[in-house]
């Protein structure tokens, strides 16, 4: 029986009827990944991170026909890593096109322990070696072992063959744990509090849902077919959602102890279908085209594939036929990174009406032309995205609660050389009369969740202030879908209550900001969780804390007879290390709002005003001191808030500064500094608008660049955040520049921007932005809601991401990794007013 498996199993991987066949040989190419038809095999072009350490993007990688399944191929402490837990260091990489190999050295400094990993590639296997130097130490008996992750949701409900044993993956996590004593666990993180909550003093461990020698994944499907076999170690297969619901499929063998050299080998057969060629990605916006518009459809293609010499545009007749309407040449663009592009005009085509584009055997999705394609495309993140980020507010939709009153305890002094796992930093002093762990009076009002978390990213929220500031003055939207009532702190969406929603935005950001001012004495970095536990709380964020402030007198989990504290130390931190940079940000916000608020709210008119004038004092002096100690480099930060300042106060001081500055900064780069020029437009005279005129024009010779440098002609961010914030800003750019240059910048470009977003992108084409209008947007997203496989309406999101060296990527079935699909409060406002410029520029 196991012998007839084995030929059944063998029979799979080679029977060329069924197309599961290879393709050649794996090839160690110039961009130093091994390659065949359809597998990308990565050895360590992307690295751990030391910020987030484990963000599910690095080490051995596999980009299987198309999508990467496959990463975290390394030595690690763990059989299922968290986020935090440690990564290793990569201190070398060698690449030996002779030998065919790839060799890392993978240190962890915390143990005094090194390993080298060397790939390479036999004909169709890849040969991954494990090496030791010197023997595991002790402390890593049992814990060290070589893992290789696969995604989940390209492998559940498949089956797998375990030498004879065949099984399926589970659609979710059903696998049998265990515990073990936290203090283990903390070894593994980088010193943070990881309570776990009801202090049982234990942590979960995920057990192997099968052990053995040989592996072969999804045999019932060849684009994810894989085979992993070891003679010298056994295998074991974990599921990480057990402990973490972006855990992923592991796959993993311990090191062997009190032994060196070649301790662990794997042998990996990557199926490839013959001959197999990428499917077109037709590029096109899911929200539409306005009838005059020019109209083109980026198409992304295999280079393996032949660029057709024609596309067609289909219409949906109202009687429900389609009727081809216009046939047109595709024209051949060239290669950008992995994919080959060609472009599509139908801008002939401008009677209204439902079509669809047809290239070869490939159709997309229908598309609406119309002259109102973009009125509603703000609509679902005015009335539903933002809202539902408020702070310290019950929030309600319909039958639904979307969160109960967050964090009515407030927020604590964040103790000194704090090492916050979110990147926040409490520096040597609390910079505040605060002592540490002191309740900061007055914080626990307003402002807006920045993300998939709960916290308050100062940074992020002063920003949205800005965004809404500008939004309000430019195009005065008088929307009004949500009510809003800061005294009973609720929020109901879908009812008007008789106040424009823009307005409430407004105030509800500035209260938690003027309250930071005004009780810290300047802006905190963030007011964010304490312990790691909580951090990672997916659910109601009123259910993060028990809204009891903490009392150390009580025991652990003991409420005080009076009820109003409580023995848990779940209290969320105010880091207030004090960033001149950033309270002159605040200073420009504060200013730009009193103005706003002023016949709204007056008295948080003045009271933002009165902390624009005493923040730009101080931040100025304290960054001037730091400069002439040599601690800080000279910048232009403050360049928003002289013209805040200005507009607010009419004083002629502020705008002579704000001018001598401002051209300064166009001077060394006018794409930087663009966008504040051109806010500055409606409150400057015709003199103001001459002379920014020649860097507007220069603006355009870098837009014109941009269409050399990719098919889309749009910034396309090659960081470890997708680039759609810089993406929305230059549309918006463009929109104001057309607005008051119309004979310099056409607004064309705005347009490319949209459909980027909207569909004409790479890897893809769904809408990256779950807007009212859209045929397909994306259906999950990096949100608070993130475990239900879903999203909140109105999110946008950062975009593709880029994997080095050739790679695009955004995953509509997986939403955890947040460089791609978390929307934030500072980008999606900032979509916000890209969407209200749009609409605009389209009258």
């Amino acid at each position: 029986m196991r012998k007839t498996i084995k030929l059944f199993i063998l029979g799979l991987f080679l029977g060329t009827g069924a197309g599961y066949a290879g393709s050649g040989d794996l090839v160690l190419n110039d961009l130093e990944y091994f390659e065949k038809r359809g597998v990308n095999l990565l050895v360590y072009n992307n690295l751990f991170t030391g910020g987030f350490n484990d963000e599910k993007n690095a080490g051995i990688e596999i980009i299987h026909h198309g999508v990467r399944t496959s990463q975290g191929g390394a030595v690690r402490l763990a059989a299922t890593p968290e986020q935090w837990d440690l990564v290793p260091k990569i201190t070398s990489r060698k690449v030996n096109k002779e030998d065919n190999t790839i060799e890392t050295t993978l240190v962890y400094e915390d143990y005094d322990f090194e390993s080298r990993i060397v790939v390479r590639s036999i004909g169709e296997v890849a040969e991954i070696a494990v090496y030791l130097d010197k023997p595991l130490p002790e402390a890593l008996v049992g814990k060290a072992g070589f893992n290789l992750e696969f995604l989940p949701s390209q492998y559940w409900n498949k089956v797998y063959y375990v030498d004879d044993r065949v099984n399926r993956f589970p659609r979710y996590a059903t696998g049998y744990t265990t515990t073990m004593p936290l203090s283990e666990k903390l070894k593994q993180f980088k010193g943070y509090n990881t309570s776990d909550d009801r202090g049982t003093g234990q942590f979960i461990v995920p057990l192997p849902l099968e052990n053995g020698h040989s592996f072969l994944l999804a045999p019932d499907d060849p684009e994810r077919m894989i085979r992993i076999t070891s003679d010298d170690a056994t295998i074991s297969l974990y599921d990480g959602r057990s402990l973490a619901q972006n855990g992923w499929y592991v796959l993993r063998s311990l090191l062997p102890a009190g032994v060196t050299g070649k301790v662990v080998t794997w042998k990996v057969e990557v199926n490839s279908i013959n001959n197999w060629i990428r499917k077109p990605n037709i590029g096109y916006s899911q929200v539409g085209y306005t009838t005059k518009r020019d109209k083109v459809s980026v198409i992304e293609l295999d280079k393996n594939d032949v660029v057709l010499d024609k596309a067609s545009i289909y219409k949906v007749e109202t009687d429900g036929s389609h009727k081809e309407v216009y046939t047109g040449a595709v024209k051949s663009w060239g290669d950008y990174f992995k994919y080959h592009y060609a472009k599509f005009d139908f801008s002939p085509v401008k009677e209204p009406g439902v079509y669809y584009i047809k290239y070869g055997e490939h159709t997309t999705g229908n598309f609406i032309i119309s002259d109102n394609v973009y009125d509603r495309i703000t609509d679902a993140t005015s009335d539903i995205w933002i809202p539902i980020h408020m702070n310290h507010m019950i929030v309600r939709e319909a039958y639904r609660v979307w969160h109960g009153e967050p964090f009515k305890e407030g927020y604590r002094q964040a103790p000194p050389n704090t090492d916050h796992f979110d990147l926040h930093w409490q520096g040597p002093t609390t910079d505040t009369k605060y002592k540490p762990l002191e309740l900061i009076p007055g914080l626990n009002v307003g402002g807006f969740f920045d993300a998939g978390d709960f916290d308050i990213e100062t940074s992020s929220n002063v920003s949205v202030v800005q965004n809404l500031v500008s939004i309000w003055e430019t195009f005065k939207p008088m929307r009004d879908q949500t009510y809003v009532n800061q005294q009973q702190r609720y929020v109901e969406l879908h009812r008007p209550d008789g106040v424009p929603d823009i307005l409430q935005y407004i105030e509800h950001g500035v209260l938690n900001l003027v309250a930071q001012a005004e009780n810290i004495g300047h802006m905190s970095q963030a007011l964010s969780n304490s312990v790691l536990y909580n951090y990672h709380h997916l659910g109601d964020a009123a259910s993060l804390t028990d809204g009891l402030p903490y009392n150390p007198e009580l025991g652990p989990y003991e409420v005080a007879p009076d009820g109003k504290s409580s023995g848990k130390a779940d209290d969320l931190w105010a880091f207030t290390s004090r960033d001149p940079a950033l309270d002159l940000n605040a200073a420009s916000m504060f200013a730009a709002a009193s103005r706003v608020l002023k016949g709204y709210n007056d008295d948080l008119a003045e009271r933002a005003l009165t902390q624009s004038k005493r923040l730009l004092k101080e931040a100025t002096e304290l960054m001037e001191k730091q400069a002439q100690s040599g601690n800080r480099r000279g910048g232009f930060g403050d360049i928003a808030t002289y013209l805040e300042l200005y507009v607010s106060t009419g004083d002629k001081q502020y705008r002579k500064t704000f001018e001598d500055r401002l051209w300064m900064m166009l001077d060394r780069n006018v794409s930087f500094g663009l966008l504040t020029a051109l806010n500055a437009v409606p409150h400057m005279d015709a003199s103001f608008k001459k002379k920014l005129r020649p860097y507007v024009e220069k603006y355009k010779d870098y837009i014109l660049d941009l269409e050399k440098n990719n098919p889309y002609g749009v910034p396309i961010g090659l960081g470890n955040w997708a680039g759609g914030g810089m993406t929305v800003n230059f549309g918006t750019s463009i929109c104001y520049a057309a607005l008051y240059y119309p004979d310099i910048i056409d607004v064309s470009h705005a347009y490319k921007v949209s459909d980027f977003i909207f569909g004409n992108h790479p890897y893809h084409n769904y809408s990256l932005a779950a807007v009212v209008g859209a045929a397909r947007p994306k259906e999950v997203f990096y949100g608070n809601n993130r475990a239900d496989f879903s999203f909140i309406p109105g999110n946008m999101a950062p975009g593709v991401l880029f994997r080095r060296p050739d790679h695009f990527e955004n995953y509509d079935d997986w939403p955890f990794l947040w460089g791609q699909n978390e929307g934030t409060i500072a980008g999606n406002t900032g979509f916000l007013t890209f969407g209200y410029a749009l609409k605009n520029v389209a009258k």
